[in-house]
């Protein structure tokens, strides 16, 4: 789910270079269909999903003749792929809360998931954790900083744990004056210093958004208090994150920044298998810096700690304002530090209401965005 993107492209190179072990049967993209055809070329999967019924009329007819596999469109077409009876796992990288619904039928029809969309978690963590648990399926995490944690927990008793650490780049603005944030263009923040994402992820890495969704994820993931989760910013991008014990010890899990370590491990669990990436040369890397996140230079992060110590609907209402955010700031309609004031003053609007099934989540979604269009309308007046 979520071919395409970039976790989805590094996800076929793991399959790809393991054909006795792994095998495609069905694949879900957006509005890349150019992408995607090649893809359905390499892998002819049985069944193949895009957003729009347009776009699946365009790509059967480049398909004409070239391939058996059967094209769906839309929501519903996204949801067959995700419980398609063939597949035992489901990677689900599809950007944003669109990879929420598919992801929780995934669960929903049994399907082991390996999880790259955050979101999911964010707006739905204890809902699809009791249905993954009454369904004995696994989730295992595709994010390095998931990865990390998952791999640093393996072998210890859960009761011995004291805190997680989650690291971060602090993005490409990190050690920009504060004053200059006010004039920083979408080109300047699509620039990561250490890793190649999504736009959408790219984004929210500047503004450390990612990283409070991170930690809202992380809540769910591995049944946490929040007070157990603390944020360092780790410019090197090396350590991917760390497991702190009572007795004092810490494990840490290294490795380059590259998104095919965490990828092949959910995929090959509990095996770590050859990926073909270059060592780890610590004398090379000279030195790991670390220090604690600047709350008021990333207002975001502070908006997600908050709304993940509300809980109920606000996580959900705080990524939907988020998205509209991230989207107009794209698009060049609102300055960077405009993200948070639409995100917070959507949050001052919300009362929060509890949540235990999908469709109040997806009310509280479709609230957010609303409201975060009428807060820029707002701005803009």
């Amino acid at each position: 789910m979520g071919s395409t993107g970039s976790i989805g492209i590094n996800a076929l190179k793991v399959i790809e270079s393991k054909p006795e072990e792994y095998r495609i049967v069905a694949l879900a993209a957006g509005r890349n269909i150019d992408l995607l055809l090649k893809q359905i070329l390499r892998f002819q999967p049985a069944v193949a999903a895009v957003s729009e019924g347009v776009l699946a009329t365009s790509l059967k007819g480049k398909l004409k003749g070239r391939s058996k596999t059967e094209i769906l469109s839309g929501s519903e077409g996204f949801r067959e792929v995700a419980s398609l009876e063939e597949a035992d796992t489901v990677i689900s990288a599809i950007s944003g809360a669109a990879g929420l619904v598919p992801t929780y039928r995934a669960v929903e029809a049994g399907k082991n998931i390996a999880l790259a969309n955050k979101e999911t978690m964010v707006m739905a963590g204890p809902l699809i954790m009791d249905l993954a648990k009454a369904n004995h399926v696994s989730i295992l995490p595709i994010d390095s900083e998931h990865s990390a944690i998952f791999q640093a927990l393996q072998g210890h008793y859960r009761e011995d744990l004291r805190r997680i650490i989650l690291t971060a780049s602090g993005g490409p603005f990190r050690d920009v004056p504060k004053e200059k944030l006010e004039i920083i263009t979408p080109e300047e923040a699509l620039k990561h210093p250490n890793w190649d994402m999504g736009k959408k992820v790219s984004i929210d890495s500047a503004t450390l958004m990612n990283k409070g969704l991170e930690t809202i994820e992380a809540k769910w993931l591995f049944s946490l208090d929040i007070d157990q989760i603390d944020i360092l910013i780790h410019p090197e991008s090396i350590v991917h994150s760390m497991v702190e014990y009572r007795d004092g010890s810490i494990i840490a899990q290294l490795g380059v920044p590259d998104m095919i370590t965490p990828i092949s491990y959910a995929l090959s669990y509990p095996r770590h298998e050859e990926t073909g990436l270059p060592a780890l040369r610590l004398e090379k890397v000279g030195k790991l810096t670390f220090q604690k996140p600047d709350m008021e230079r990333f207002k975001c992060l502070a908006l997600a700690l908050n709304a993940s110590e509300m809980s109920e609907s606000m996580p959900v209402v705080l990524n939907g304002a988020n998205e509209v955010a991230v989207e107009s700031f794209l698009q060049g309609k609102i300055g960077f530090l405009q993200i948070p004031r639409v995100i917070e003053k959507t949050m001052e609007i919300h009362e929060s209401f509890s949540i235990d099934n999908i469709e109040k989540i997806l009310e509280a979604d479709k609230w957010a965005r609303k409201t975060a269009e009428k807060v820029l309308r707002g701005m803009a007046n």
